[in-house]
């Protein structure tokens, strides 16, 4: 199986390339969607961060196929585990792909909701390579991130880390998905407007006794108020989109 693939389904909405370095994200996110498309248990895939067997070798022999024939499609890091999780401190898979990325010219894009040190240590390296920064931002008030997010960054540090992100000239992106509390959301929209070059905004799923409780068109219609306004670059997920 390939280490860099293209993706199926809902997740080509997010990037038509995709490599998942790690298996396993010990962010126990109670959202996650990994699980069971891994045939895990919630408690197995939350309780460790595996590196893929040769890994870096793996990708780097496929970066340099893809570029030697002119790939131009971005390759997102990642879909099934989080790029900068502690195990990323030692192991350092995210920043040898990075590098990588850099040598070979490739395009990349990164997902995360780790932990501030890990991937601003990183920052000058995306930089030079022309990764977009995208950070997951659901909340943004913490007690409610504890419950979804318990070992992910806290609210305040992801913010942090967007902002110096974008002052330094990166691309930042933020990934609102899923919403869970609609009036969060909102004010993060609000609030982050200067330094978020696009959004991709997507509802809750998989959780009904929640979902029926909240008006999503109505969210939907003030969140494309609050981003026209801003004159926001976003994507609405088509189950979002298209209800």
């Amino acid at each position: 199986m390939s280490v860099i693939y293209e993706p199926k389904g809902r997740a080509l909405e997010y990037s038509e390339l995709a490599c998942n370095l790690y298996l396993g994200c010990t962010h126990g996110c109670k959202y996650c969607f990994a699980p069971g498309c891994m045939r895990k248990t919630s408690e197995q895939w939350h309780s460790a961060a595996n590196p893929r067997k040769d890994v870096i070798k793996a990708f780097d022999r496929e970066a340099r196929k893809l570029a030697a024939a002119g790939e131009k499609r971005a390759i997102l890091f990642s879909f099934l585990s989080d790029p900068y999780q502690p195990a990323e401190k030692d192991l350092r898979l995210t920043h040898q792909a990075l590098e990588i990325i850099e040598r070979t010219g490739l395009k990349s894009k990164i997902l995360t909701k780790g932990h501030a040190d890990l991937i601003e240590a990183d920052l000058p390296l995306m930089k030079q390579a022309g990764t977009e920064l995208g950070i997951t931002l659901s909340f943004c008030n913490d007690a409610s991130r504890q419950g979804w997010e318990p070992e992910a960054a806290t609210v305040e540090e992801r913010i942090g880390t967007l902002k110096k992100a974008h002052n330094m000239g990166i691309r930042t992106w933020v990934s609102m998905e899923p919403v869970i509390i609609p009036e969060e959301a909102l004010e993060l929209l609000e609030s982050l407007a200067p330094f978020v070059d696009h959004w991709k905004i997507g509802k809750l799923n998989h959780f009904p006794e929640i979902e029926i409780k909240i008006d999503w068109v109505a969210f939907r219609e003030q969140a494309k108020t609050i981003l026209n306004r801003n004159e926001a670059s976003y994507y609405l997920k088509k189950s979002l989109a298209e209800l």
